[in-house]
């Protein structure tokens, strides 16, 4: 069997490598760790037996190689993502690695794979679900480019952001090592390039990384008070209208 390894962190790839050889089911094994690679191997290539596809690669989502090329062989994914990422590989049958990756866990999803494999269509037809799902999640940003000092730019990942926080008309981004910088957009417009998955409007002043959440006190009138790991310039106040969705979100249900 001929295996595809896509992975741009090299000790990752080397580690399922060597996994791989330990099991003994792969006569060959390539390794590649870029989206623009992996089309140009599908391209001058027949397909592997097996393609083990992180989802974040340094030059994009993982998933812009099924708009490419047709990948017609089974795929694992690799993932780094948390609970509600994995809730979506388990609604669409197909099977994930998360990382670090173990031996066992490997066996277990190649075992999974043999069985989808007898069943005609399931691998395809659960594959092109999973890719739509991303495609939808790939719309929220995952870096943005804060301009500071008017003559410079330097990159934030939403996932260090804390909080942003708007203040007569002021909108900043606070991150979780309590530096902040001023944002150009309104604070309605930044909320729709965040996934909501991992960021909830408080209210019209806040919004909120499910990361920063302390703790969470009952308010009066039925609202709730939530403190962040990180100092807030004032307290955070969630609506009584908004619980249900708060607890929801934050609870992942």
């Amino acid at each position: 069997m001929k295996a595809l390894i896509v992975e741009d962190e090299i000790l990752a790839a080397q580690n399922l490598t060597k996994i791989l050889n330990e099991i003994g089911s792969f006569d060959s094994i390539i390794s590649i760790d870029s989206i623009a690679e992996t089309i140009r191997y599908f391209e001058e290539n027949s397909q592997p037996d097996l393609l083990f596809l992180d989802i974040h690669l340094a030059d994009g989502l993982a998933f812009e190689i099924f708009n490419k090329v047709k990948v017609e062989c089974p795929v694992i994914f690799v993932t780094a993502y948390d609970e509600y990422a994995l809730k979506a590989f388990r609604v669409n049958s197909i099977d994930y690695l998360l990382k670090p990756l173990d031996i066992f866990d490997v066996k277990r999803a190649l075992d999974k794979l043999r069985r989808l494999s007898k069943a005609t269509g399931v691998i395809d037809n659960e594959l092109k679900n999973l890719v739509s799902y991303f495609n939808k999640v790939s719309a929220y940003k995952s870096n943005f480019l804060i301009p500071v000092r008017g003559d410079k730019l330097i990159p934030l990942k939403a996932d260090d952001i804390a909080f942003l926080y708007i203040d007569h008309g002021v909108v900043r981004i606070f991150t979780f090592e309590t530096k902040s910088y001023t944002m150009e957009n309104t604070l309605d417009e930044i909320e729709g390039m965040l996934d909501p998955a991992f960021f909830f409007r408080a209210n019209r002043q806040f919004i909120i990384s499910r990361k920063a959440v302390r703790d969470i006190d009952f308010w009066f009138n039925g609202k709730l008070s939530v403190n962040l790991k990180i100092q807030t310039p004032e307290k955070i106040i969630v609506s009584k209208a908004k619980v249900h969705d708060f607890k929801a979100w934050f609870g992942g249900k």
